[in-house]
């Protein structure tokens, strides 16, 4: 059967190759043809069929990854459900214009214990028909060396891509209309979410979580993450650009995030978590956020623009403890709440910390009740605010004062622009002293307040 040499011929310069490539007549079925990958079409599937062709897709599948050829889609669409893919499965298509639309079943494409999976240029198209919970428009457990490139999941109606107990990468990918979590990884062995682009996400972007806590090392870097929403409700669980829960040693790099329903990065009991070099903008909750039972936090250089909160690291009742919040700006911070939040929250705080935690180094400005908050009621130890610099704000440090509150510095920072006062002491959110630096910081023998510049 001839090749038609169109069809080819674009699918050739989408990929780098030349036409010269292409042989005039078809390899055999079950060959890769000019180095490309073999056309799914040998196998009977039709682009712009009307027709479920899930059977004749599988046989394609199946026998294309048996003989470890790439199995190349032309531009159309193809209706397809519960496609298997085993190992060694390689589909690619012309980015944007090779669709695979979802027809039925739990998903419509899965993998369990399959090895190098690639997928590469295909759209990915749910049409918002309902998935099962906690399903993927495309699922993939127990998957090692899995590679994700190029493609578009659109239109799910569930998650969009569910990777359980995976590793590989996922890049350069575009998520949008989720109806919940784009990106969900479970018990990943060492993951990396690189460079996608995810918009309109009913729940959460991207989740990193473990089934346990434990070693994970996911890298969650240099995605574009915009307008995630929180439908499912809750006080944090939903409405993350990105969650990451239970998993240790995870890296959340330089992503560019805005308007979040509550927070940009969100980490809950995971140790040893970097946040590190991310833009953000319109977070309607916490900003940047460690919580909960989680030992080792870093928060640095970072930008935050319009957030309740700009950072918290707190929780020191669960255990949440150890964290350096460093280099960060932080700026015109909101008082607004989410709908059916403690109207008493602490909004409007630049940087809230509890347990062994040094704050150096970050710039706030206009946080209209703090700039930073050292402790909360008795939960307060060895915290260190030293070098930051605070403008335009109510309180500039206010710093607990309750009983069986512990030990904190504040020194060298400067303060300015403030109207209540340069540190003033807290007993849970209430105000209980004047100005520190004025009067009355002798009488709490668990603070130092030295060096510090206030205007």
């Amino acid at each position: 059967m001839p090749i038609d040499r169109r069809r080819f011929i674009a699918l050739t310069a989408a990929s780098g190759l030349s036409a010269a490539a292409i042989p005039a007549q078809a390899a055999p079925v079950g060959s890769a043809i000019g180095g490309l990958g073999v056309d799914v079409t040998h196998f009977g599937v039709r682009p712009g069929s009307p027709d479920d062709q899930s059977r004749a897709l599988q046989r394609a599948i199946d026998d294309s990854a048996r003989a470890r050829n790439p199995l190349a889609f032309p531009p159309g669409v193809y209706r397809a459900g519960n496609l298997n893919l085993p190992a060694g499965t390689h589909l690619m298509g012309v980015r944007g214009a090779s669709r695979l639309m979802l027809a039925d079943g739990p998903s419509l494409m899965a993998s369990a214990g399959a090895d190098h999976v690639t997928l590469t240029g295909l759209v990915f198209d749910g049409r918002k028909r309902p998935l099962p919970q906690r399903r993927g428009l495309l699922q993939f457990e127990n998957s090692r060396s899995l590679k994700i490139a190029d493609c578009e999941i659109t239109g799910p109606g569930g998650n969009g891509l569910v990777c359980i107990a995976a590793d590989g990468a996922l890049s350069a990918n575009s998520f949008t209309d989720i109806a919940d979590t784009a990106i969900h990884s479970l018990d990943a062995r060492g993951l990396r979410i690189v460079g996608n682009t995810l918009y309109r996400a009913a729940n959460n972007g991207i989740q990193v979580w473990r089934s346990a806590a434990g070693d994970d090392g996911t890298i969650v870097a240099d995605n574009r993450i915009e307008a995630i929403d929180n439908r499912a409700g809750g006080s944090g669980q939903y409405g993350n650009a990105i969650s990451v829960f239970r998993a240790g040693n995870v890296l959340v790099r330089g992503n560019r995030i805005a308007n979040c329903a509550f927070t940009a990065v969100r980490g809950n009991a995971a140790a040893n978590l970097q946040i590190v070099g991310n833009s953000i903008s319109d977070a309607r909750e916490v900003a940047l956020y460690a919580e909960f039972g989680f030992e080792g936090a870093l928060i640095a250089n970072n930008t935050v623009e319009s957030a309740a909160i700009g950072v918290s690291v707190t929780n020191f009742n669960d255990g949440g403890r150890l964290a350096v919040v460093q280099g960060n700006i932080i700026r015109n911070l909101l008082l607004a709440r989410p709908a059916g939040t403690d109207p008493n929250d602490g909004a409007g705080i630049g940087i809230a910390v509890e347990a062994d935690t040094a704050v150096t180094g970050n710039v706030i400005e206009g946080a209209p009740t703090a700039g930073i908050v050292l402790g909360y009621g008795r939960y307060l130890r060895d915290v260190a605010a030293t070098g930051n610099v605070v403008r335009k704000t109510d309180i500039g440090i206010a710093v607990s004062v309750a009983p069986g509150a512990g030990t904190a510095l504040i020194a060298n920072n400067v303060i300015a622009d403030f109207l209540r006062g340069a540190v003033v002491g807290l007993d849970h959110r209430r105000i209980v002293t004047g100005d520190l630096m004025q009067a009355g910081a002798e009488r709490y023998a668990h603070l130092t307040i030295s060096g510090n510049r206030v205007r």
